[in-house]
């Protein structure tokens, strides 16, 4: 009798798991990787999926969907389905969640710390270092039927923020920066002159000397009930530009962290101090500050130049009712600084990928398209409906584009001065502005720095004392809840994975498929002991 060997047979079914582990991981697992089609097959059809964000803004929209027309009619067997989202974050996690079921989109509007993590992933991005220099389809290439900018037409420090690693993997679309909304009339009332570069000091005494009370009880300057005088919008920015500011660590392109440190205390304690005051809150905790300023509720609102629209007495897209709204002369300003004579500021702004198929015909489809997104009619229409600018010099050096930036103040809606300034004042600092590392991680460190200040904040408001033991216990809460120390890691070739970065419905599935086969090798176990039993007796 041949002795029973788990060996052997248990072989097979182990590897046979942990491929579909790593394919559930990977998701595009053993997909090649894309290469240039020599021709492009215009006999085929294709039919590709574009998932991008919009909010509210119904003529983004129009946009998107007449760029498509008019890509189409350049391509009639190319075929664009658009699917819009209202959060970066949800179009995140919904690649991360189709990575692991080889369902992503085609073409993804998206952002660099998003892309590390989809890198975790076998050839589910394509590089694009290679295809934008080719000479038939690459950008502007002899075989692209309209005209498309070259490589040397987009404006290079954008360029240069798609790049992990030394590889490209994305292009520009839009870029904006962040920018501080000011109630002019309300500083001047206080008695103080807006400088040309707002320091972090100033922001503070201007926005402590407002809490002062009339005998009403209704603060003085506004003789209403609320005021916060200064509301930011996105702390993670907040913390990240006052680090940079500061020369002090936030993290580096190793993945390695390095925002829980002296220089970061000393922020939250400063932040902590005004909040307790009521003299600053944020977005999260109170509210859109486009609504408290526009009420007169609020002196130094900051958030995206993307969000020009919404903010001052005449803005065209205000979320609140007319007769909520005050009557003030609105000023618009870079973030402020530690260091006038060193302008720091945040770039940002959305970026397009291409993610990888079977069929490179259909990824060179996909690219096309991409390329049309960067076209003068499409970058100028869209970054004429809010702070955004156009990510090309083609584009931007356009006679359109001028007009349209000479035209600012000749009406409150596509020439909303507000909007058009603050156009004008990323186009003016493109060389103060800064991105920070990108690895798959530097998401949710981002998250985490936005953390800290939201934690501080609404700890005063409870009446918690923000000092250095509270701090410790912070860094920790924090560090743990992001999972910034998480080294869990599949290695695979020369590949790694954290599967800590994967969204819970893929590890549910990963799980749920580990859980079957163990039951079904479990059963053939099972039914294999019987048949040798039965042959025994």
């Amino acid at each position: 009798m041949r002795s029973f060997s788990y060996k052997k047979h248990l072989t097979f079914p182990l590897i046979f798991i942990l491929t579909l582990f790593l394919t559930g991981c990977h998701g595009s697992r053993g997909k090649d990787p894309f290469v240039i089609p020599e021709e492009f097959n215009e006999e085929a059809n294709y039919e590709i999926t574009f998932w991008a964000k919009n909010d509210t803004n119904i003529t983004q929209t129009k946009i998107y969907e007449k760029a498509i027309s008019d890509f189409e009619e350049y391509y009639p067997n190319i075929h664009v389905n658009l699917r819009l989202y209202t959060d970066y974050g949800k179009i995140y996690n919904d690649v991360i969640t189709n990575i692991s079921t080889d369902t992503t989109p085609n073409v993804c509007i998206t952002y660099p710390d998003h892309i590390a993590t989809y890198l975790t992933g076998s050839n589910v991005i394509i590089p694009l270092d290679e295809i934008m220099e080719d000479k038939k389809y690459g950008l502007n290439g002899s075989e692209v039927r309209f005209d498309a900018p070259s490589k040397d037409e987009i404006i290079p420090k954008f360029l240069e923020e798609c790049s992990i690693n030394g590889t490209t993997y994305a292009l520009p679309y839009m870029r904006s920066t962040e920018a501080c909304y000011i109630n002019k009339t309300y500083v001047e009332a206080l008695g103080f002159t807006i400088p040309d570069i707002l320091t972090w000091d100033f922001i503070w005494e201007v926005s402590e000397a407002a809490l002062e009370k009339n005998d009403s009880g209704n603060y003085a300057v506004n003789d209403q009930k609320v005021l916060i005088p200064f509301i930011y919008k996105s702390t993670d920015n907040m913390m990240i530009q006052m680090l940079r500011q500061r020369n002090a660590g936030y993290s580096d392109s190793d993945g390695n962290i390095l925002i829980f440190n002296d220089t970061t205390k000393e922020l939250l304690k400063t932040i902590a101090g005004h909040a307790n005051t009521g003299a600053f809150s944020t977005f999260k905790i109170s509210g859109y500050p486009a609504n408290f300023l526009n009420s007169g509720q609020c002196i130094f609102a900051i958030d995206s130049t993307a969000g020009s629209t919404w903010m001052g007495t005449n803005a065209p897209l205000s979320d609140i009712s007319k007769d909520k709204i005050r009557d003030f002369e609105t000023e618009i300003r870079p973030v402020p600084q530690f260091d006038t004579t060193d302008t720091e500021m945040i770039s940002q702004g959305p970026s397009i990928c291409v993610f990888n198929k079977s069929d490179n015909n259909e990824v060179l489809a996909s690219w096309l398209f991409v390329q049309f997104m960067l076209t003068n009619s499409v970058q100028n229409a869209y970054a004429m409906t809010e702070g955004y600018i156009p990510v090309t010099t083609k584009a931007v050096e356009s006679t359109e584009y001028k007009d349209y930036i000479s035209r600012a103040g000749e009406d409150n809606d596509d020439h909303y001065d507000i909007k058009i300034k603050a156009s004008t004042l990323i186009v003016d600092n493109i060389d103060n502005t800064f991105v920070t590392p990108v690895f798959n991680g530097s998401t949710s460190l981002r998250d985490a720095s936005g953390s800290l200040i939201e934690n501080v904040t609404k700890s005063v408001r409870r009446k918690e004392t923000v000092d250095d033991s509270y701090l410790d216990a912070l860094f920790k809460k924090v560090n743990s809840q992001y999972r910034l120390d998480s080294t869990a890691r599949i290695n695979t070739d020369d590949e790694s994975l954290s599967v800590s970065s994967l969204p819970r419905e893929s590890k549910i599935l990963l799980l749920s498929l580990l859980i079957i086969w163990i039951f079904i090798i479990m059963y053939v176990l099972f039914s294999k002991f019987k048949r040798k039993d039965m042959k025994l007796n």
